[in-house]
């Protein structure tokens, strides 16, 4: 039986992120809403699955799907759809954080802080992040005198796990640890639900990887993100 993880798209937007869903997805392939994210994944790859894939692919084009490495889904799109680029991922997961005696003042972030945010995300390309991806959240962040200089949230959940996303930082104001406080504060509060935490990183990002792997995560699984075309 294979990992949960290994297909979050498809058991998160079939489970408790389903409301995000578009309207058309069905039993055979799920397209998560194009205001919030990019996610479309398919339960398997048979022929009916593969052609539901297909249909939302063009309806929503611009697309993205995350599978384990050497998943065949990518392999087998219907004509008219069209990979854009392969882009291999790890998989991180975390049970506990490392010790850190390192805090930030932050607060919860609201629908008055959604143009911010966008616009953070828009310049730092944290990776795929649309008007409507903090409804995904909640997000949290750091400002100075009224700005957003640093946020960090949550994005697929699955029974048992949470992701951790969207963790960025205003150029002015790197190296100052927001990013690392961010990030232990939102998975400090996904553990203490009893989940574990996972997030997905490039995985030609070693500094990336060392980084997350000073929180506390390993890697679980290398992963590769098909991004079709618009």
């Amino acid at each position: 039986m294979s990992h949960p993880l290994d297909r979050a798209i498809w058991n998160a937007l079939n489970t408790r992120l389903s409301s995000f869903a578009t309207p058309d997805s069905n039993a055979h392939a799920v397209r998560i809403d194009p205001e919030v994210g990019v996610f479309l994944a398919c339960a398997d790859d048979t022929p009916d699955s593969v052609a539901a894939l297909g249909q939302l692919a063009r309806a929503y084009p611009g697309a993205g799907l995350i599978e384990v490495e050497g998943a065949a889904i990518a392999d087998v799109l219907p004509t008219g759809v069209a990979v854009s680029s392969r882009i291999p991922l790890v998989q991180m997961t975390a049970q506990a954080l490392t010790a850190s005696s390192r805090s930030v003042t932050y607060e919860t972030l609201t629908e008055a802080d959604a143009p911010a945010m966008l616009a953070l995300a828009t310049l730092t390309k944290p990776g795929p992040f649309r008007s409507s991806t903090r409804k995904l959240g909640p997000f949290i962040g750091v400002k100075q005198d009224g700005e957003l200089i640093a946020m960090a949230g949550r994005r697929l959940r699955v029974d048992g796990f949470t992701e951790l996303s969207g963790i960025c930082t205003h150029p002015d104001h790197r190296g100052k640890g927001l990013a690392a406080a961010l990030s232990r504060a939102v998975v400090a509060e996904i553990l203490a639900t009893g989940e574990t935490a996972f997030l997905h990183a490039f995985a030609d990002h070693e500094a990336t990887i060392a980084f997350y792997r000073s929180l506390g995560f390993e890697v679980r699984a290398r992963m590769t993100y098909t991004v079709l075309a618009d």
